[in-house]
């Protein structure tokens, strides 16, 4: 059975994918996997998803990933 630490929980929403994207990249350079979900939902349903995407990191990296996002969070990404 998984821990509780294999789990994937959302770090980040939005309705615009190229910030997930480049938060991806800012996860990475830390050394944290990241999966962005719901990216392919446009082409499916069209422009009109206004739920937004989804950057989902390990539960275990998500303080850390929080902390790292929130940091950059007044120059916006």
């Amino acid at each position: 059975m998984n821990s509780n630490t294999d789990s994937l929980v959302t770090v980040l929403n939005s309705s615009l994918i190229h910030e997930l994207h480049i938060a991806q990249t800012l996860l990475s350079s830390y050394g944290i996997h990241s999966f962005v979900f719901d990216e392919n939902l446009n082409s499916i349903i069209g422009t009109a998803y206004v739920e937004g995407y989804r950057l989902k990191v390990n539960s275990a990296d998500f303080e850390k990933a929080k902390e790292i996002l929130l940091s950059i969070d007044d120059h916006s990404i």
